[in-house]
């Protein structure tokens, strides 16, 4: 079929146009300094995929001043002309790109670097930047109302960073939706001891001070990076099923509360192995610090760090968050419950599985402990807002859910839901409306009214 001139004439435009969409789609471009989350928008940085961390840091208790030299392994998501990196409060000396210097401004709680090429989209790439100064931890009603962070201790610090303050005291991608592996080395005076990720690599002792080299092989959230530091008590086995175990407590916590950390580690982490799947990470364990003004405690991947442990049921939920929140975790901050709700729920599970109390009577404590009018009704466990994201409700409310899903579908399908989810998104990351479509896919049944009744709804739902 012959084309008439003017039909021609529209053909070569719509291929002009289209080359120019091609073409613009290819020009390099900034990255932008946030991955927009609604709580944190300034968080991670878009442009290109974290892969991997090599941490070296120097710090002096007496002085509280950090050095430190961080290495990003990164590939770029599109054609970057720049990009960014999160630190906070400290100050940058040099960056490099592929080993080759690079320009870089500093502004609030963003770097950004401008390399002497474009990044091409698809390709690997280095970025080192040299920073120091003395890190702050971070305050507001976040967290409790603690400060959290880098929090120094009367021989240390203790450092816990949820959910934004790995950036205090490195630069990355400070979002739980930019996962990567780690290589953390850490200098500190002679007689102290730094504990890390992952598994000890080596330390030893140079010229006063102390080289300690950590590695993290299993995909990780910035926030659940640690390099606490001080004098520990160490202990080092296997679980009774074979998992490696490395327990650190400070000397002034050794009795305190009675409670036998190692054991309750051991026999908590291969409980959860049996309930929610293989046990994710390489080595289970906890860090133990005198830390009484922080007053909480963190998952720290495959080493919770605890302020002060206080009890049993602490020790087994923060274990619980290694497949709730460190190996599975949340896409957005929003859907923050799916850590501390699963969490919490697990607490009920360990009373249930002691044949103190069944989750059933958990649930009932919980629900009737708040009357209609308490305000811990009022907060949308689906969303609870930056500021409210760690209220009660979110950890109570989201272990309610997963008791009334457990009481609708059945323990058969949901016991078989749980190891599901946690090896469906295995160090990954996933929503709300990915649990309910696997809640809905394991059992058959549909589920949106007991999801939007619990989680979406505020107001104390009937039973």
């Amino acid at each position: 079929m012959a084309l008439s001139r003017s039909a021609r004439l529209a053909v070569l435009a719509t291929a002009a146009a289209s080359f120019l969409t091609v073409a613009a789609s290819a020009a390099p471009a900034p990255g932008t300094p946030g991955i927009g989350d609604s709580y944190f928008p300034q968080a991670g940085n878009g442009g290109f995929d974290a892969r991997h961390y090599a941490l070296d840091v120097a710090y002096d208790p007496g002085t509280a001043r950090l050095d430190g030299r961080t290495t990003l392994t990164a590939r770029a998501t599109r054609n970057l002309s720049s990009f960014d990196l999160d630190l906070q409060q400290l100050s940058v000396s040099a960056v490099e790109v592929n080993g080759r210097p690079a320009r870089f401004t500093q502004d609030g709680d963003e770097v950004r670097i401008t390399p002497r090429g474009t990044l091409p989209r698809g390709r690997t790439f280095t970025v080192t930047v040299t920073y120091g100064g003395i890190p702050q931890p971070l305050g507001g009603p976040i967290v409790f109302g603690s400060q959290y962070g880098w929090m120094k201790t009367d021989d240390g610090v203790f450092v816990a960073c949820e959910p934004n303050a790995a950036s205090t005291w490195f630069p990355s991608s400070d979002h739980p939706s930019d996962k990567a592996t780690y290589d953390i080395r850490v200098k500190a005076p002679e007689g102290l001891t730094a504990v890390s990720n992952g598994r000890l690599v080596s330390t030893y002792d140079k010229g006063g001070a102390t080289y300690t080299h950590w590695r993290e092989d299993r995909p990780m959230a910035t926030y659940l990076a640690t390099a606490t530091i001080g004098k520990f008590d160490v202990r080092t086995g296997r679980t009774p099923s074979g998992i490696p175990i490395y327990v650190a407590v400070d000397p002034k916590l050794k009795n305190g509360n009675g409670v036998d950390v190692y054991a309750v580690t051991a026999a908590a982490t291969d409980y959860w192995s049996q309930v929610f799947g293989p046990y994710p990470f390489e080595e289970t364990g906890a860090i133990v610090d005198d830390m009484p003004e922080a007053g909480f405690s963190l998952e720290v991947q495959s080493k919770p760090a605890y302020s002060a442990v206080r009890n049993e049921s602490t020790i087994v939920h923060e274990l619980a968050h290694q497949w709730f929140g460190d190996s599975v975790s949340v896409e957005r901050w929003k859907d923050i419950w799916l850590n501390e709700g699963f969490a919490t729920y697990a607490q009920w599970l360990w009373a249930e599985h002691q044949g103190t109390r069944s989750a059933h009577d958990s649930f009932l404590a919980a629900y009737d402990a708040r009357p209609a009018d308490d305000a811990f009704w009022q907060i949308e466990v689906a969303d609870p807002q930056r500021d409210t994201m760690f209220a009660s409700a979110v950890y109570q409310r989201g272990a309610m859910t997963l008791q009334a899903l457990r009481e609708r579908i059945g323990d058969r399908a949901f016991f078989r839901l749980l190891p599901a989810w946690t090896k469906a998104h295995r160090y990954g990351n996933a929503d709300t409306a990915d649990f309910v479509r696997l809640a809905e896919q394991i059992s058959g049944q549909r589920l949106h009214d007991l999801f939007d009744t619990w989680l979406y709804t505020t107001g104390k739902p009937a039973l």
